[in-house]
């Protein structure tokens, strides 16, 4: 006998299997290729070019693969010199330039230390205006140690690529190429000669004579006061024993008595290596040959002197 529950389950299953769809299933092919639709291709010709085996749609389509449309708004500028991104482009350029040349020429013959043709270089300054670029002491010494490197390859060995490069850093003009004119006796037996010390100047005539000396006319013991440049402004004739041998006449301007007097110093040797060309070791020795090229230094805001500072109050 059939209880409730047993026929509740078999309802609730047989609603259910009427709502299930059947998948369709899947429909055979109806269009079969006929005989007619197969033909054998064309025989290769290896004698014939590529060009002419390709049918014309092919032939567009090879060359539109040859020359692509160019999308302007996707195109990226790339920048001549990977140091763009830098913050020195031209001065990095430089650099690395100028180390591939050391590199590249390592192995020439190269002059011994110190007889290499001396060469006024740019200053930091000339180079920063040149190049526009922020470019700091540390870097541009770097570039001089490279150059100072190359300009000691052999003249005659020297590459053109490594000539064209030192003298892009080349100043304009050379003060190393100035010859300095020979000071000469004339014919009434007196030798000119210009000396300087700080900003003092003086011309001094040398002609043989009794030892008389005149400074703007007057007599030297007259024009310097102190014993101290009195003896300075006659010390190359006094170094080499000629006080007595010559006569000399100093026109100076410019400065304080300590700047005159030595710069009569320098005037004097000059003058007396015309005369005697063979005293130069001595006078050099005596210091009296070299330009003195030390000046009063300038005076500082916030400061007394140069260097002097102002007394340190506590309160």
């Amino acid at each position: 006998m059939d209880s409730p529950l047993l026929r509740r389950c078999a309802r609730a299953v047989t609603t259910t299997h009427k709502h299930i769809r059947r998948r369709a299933a899947p429909q055979q092919c109806r269009f079969y290729a006929d005989q007619s639709d197969f033909r054998a291709a064309a025989p290769i010709r290896f004698d014939q070019p590529r060009a002419e085996l390709l049918d014309n749609d092919e032939r567009s389509r090879g060359r539109k693969n040859e020359k692509p449309e160019i999308d302007l708004y996707s195109l990226r500028i790339v920048p001549a010199s990977p140091s763009y991104f830098t913050a020195t482009p031209q001065y990095t350029d430089d650099l690395l330039h100028l180390s591939t040349l050391v590199r590249r020429h390592k192995l020439l013959p190269h002059l011994p230390q110190g007889e290499a043709p001396r060469i006024a270089w740019k200053t930091i300054d000339q180079y920063k205006t040149e190049k526009a670029e922020p470019v700091k002491m540390k870097g541009y010494n770097a570039l001089l140690k490279l150059l100072k490197e190359l300009n000691y390859i052999h003249p005659s060995l020297m590459p053109e690529e490594v000539k064209a490069a030192l003298e892009t850093f080349k100043r304009d003009v050379q003060p190393y190429l100035n010859v300095p004119k020979p000071i000469t006796v004339d014919a009434y037996g007196v030798s000119i000669a210009v000396g300087r010390r700080k900003s003092s100047s003086a011309k001094v005539y040398l002609v043989e004579g009794t030892g008389e000396a005149l400074i703007n006319g007057r007599p030297l013991t007259d024009y310097f006061g102190r014993l101290h440049d009195r003896e300075s402004a006659v010390w190359a004739l006094k170094c080499t024993q000629r006080l007595d041998k010559y006569n000399v006449w100093a026109l100076a301007k410019g400065g304080g008595t300590t700047g005159q007097a030595e710069a009569i110093t320098l005037a004097c040797a000059k003058a007396l290596l015309a005369h005697e060309p063979d005293l130069k070791p001595a006078l050099r020795r005596a210091g009296c040959v070299t330009r003195n090229p030390k000046r009063v230094e300038r005076k500082k805001p916030g400061k007394l002197k140069a260097r002097k500072m102002p007394a340190w109050v506590k309160r």
